[in-house]
C-alpha cells in the first residue's frame, strides 16, 4: 500500500514528514529469502521521500544508504543512519523508518536459523568497504551455492558494530513528552528551560529531573543530541553549514559547529571531508555514541 503526503505531519518520535513523502507498508521479503544460503542482499533507489510504517520481519534485517540518509524509530530510539554505517534490525523487532529522497537503499536480510552472529537489540554496523562489496556480491542472482556460502562465511566473519552507537532516546515520560514531540517537529525551537516549564505549569526542576531520569542527558544536551541528528540529515542532502545553522535555531554557525564537535568530535566539514576523501566512496566512522559525549 502506498500513499503520498503532502502534509507537514509528524510522526511520533520521527521528523516532520517532507511534502510529497510516499508511505509504505513493508514490502514482501525478496523471493530468494526462502532459498538456500543465509543472506539475501538487494538494494533501490528512493525516488522520492519515503516512510515506513511500523513493521516486523522474520528475518535479521541490515539496512545502510548512499547518497542519503535513513531515521529509524526503535521503541523509545530514533537511529539515524548515514553513510559509512548500517543498522541491525534483529528479526521481529518493530521499527519505521524514512529515507531521504533520491538516496540509494540497501537491504540484507539473514536468515536466523544459518547466521551465527547475534546481535539482541537494534544496533549501529560498521560498514566497511569489505562489507559492503561481500553484500554487494551476495545481491547477484547468478551465483552458485558454493560461491555463495564462502561469501557468506567471510561476512559473518567481518560484521561488527560500530564503535558508536548514535542513536536518539525519546523521553517515554508524560510529563516531557510534549518538548520532545515540540523539538522534533521543529528542531529550531528555542525555548529556555524557563518558558517550558512555565508553559506545561510545572517546574523546572521537575523538567531537569524527567529528562535525566528517562534520557540520561539534561534538557540542553538532549535538545543538542537531536538538533546533531537532524544535522547530519540536512548535511547529506547538500545544504551548507550556514543554511544548517540557520534551520536549527543557532545564532551563529560557529555555535552550530562546537555543538556539532561536541557530539562527534569533529566538525561538520572535516566529518564530510573525510567522507568524500574515503576510499570505496564509503564514509569513514565518526565519533559520538548514544546519548553520550555531550556537554550541557
Amino acid at each position: 500500500m502506498v500513499r503520498s503526503s503532502s502534509r507537514g505531519e509528524v510522526s511520533p518520535g520521527l521528523w516532520r514528514r517532507e511534502a510529497g513523502t510516499v508511505v509504505r507498508r513493508a514490502g514482501a521479503l525478496p523471493e530468494r529469502a526462502t532459498a538456500s544460503g543465509a543472506v539475501v542482499a538487494d538494494f533501490r533507489i528512493v525516488p522520492a521521500p519515503t516512510e515506513w510504517t511500523r513493521h516486523a520481519h522474520r528475518l535479521h534485517e541490515l539496512v545502510w544508504v548512499r547518497g542519503g540518509t535513513l531515521t529509524s524509530r526503535v521503541g523509545d530510539r530514533v537511529f539515524t543512519v548515514f553513510e559509512g554505517h548500517g543498522l541491525w534490525m534483529p528479526a521481529g523487532v518493530v521499527h519505521a523508518g524514512r529515507a531521504t529522497e533520491g538516496a540509494r537503499f540497501h537491504s540484507a536480510f539473514f536468515a536466523p536459523d544459518r547466521t551465527p552472529v547475534a546481535f539482541g537489540e537494534p544496533k549501529a554496523i560498521a560498514m566497511t568497504p569489505l562489507l559492503v562489496s561481500l553484500l554487494t556480491h551476495l545481491s547477484r542472482t547468478d551465483l552458485a551455492e558454493a560461491a555463495r556460502l564462502r561469501a557468506e562465511a567471510v561476512v559473518f566473519d567481518v560484521i561488527e558494530p560500530s564503535e558508536h552507537q548514535l542513536a536518539l532516546r525519546l523521553p517515554g515520560d508524560p510529563r516531557i513528552d510534549a518538548i520532545a514531540e515540540a523539538l522534533l517537529d521543529d528542531p529550531a525551537d528555542g525555548r529556555s528551560l524557563e518558558e517550558w516549564a512555565r508553559g506545561l505549569g510545572t517546574s523546572e526542576r521537575t523538567i531537569t529531573r524527567a529528562f535525566r531520569r528517562s534520557t540520561g542527558l539534561s534538557f540542553a544536551q538532549w535538545r543538542q543530541m537531536l538538533r546533531v541528528h537532524r544535522a547530519l540529515t540536512l548535511l547529506s542532502d547538500g545544504f551548507d553549514v550556514m543554511s544548517v545553522s540557520e534551520r536549527l535555531g543557532y545564532a551563529q554557525p560557529s555555535s552550530f559547529i562546537a555543538a556539532f564537535r561536541r557530539v562527534m568530535d569533529t566538525t561538520p566539514g572535516a566529518f564530510f571531508g573525510a567522507v568524500d576523501a574515503a576510499p570505496g566512496d564509503v564514509r569513514n566512522s565518526v565519533s559520538g555514541g548514544e546519548n553520550a559525549g555531550l556537554s550541557a
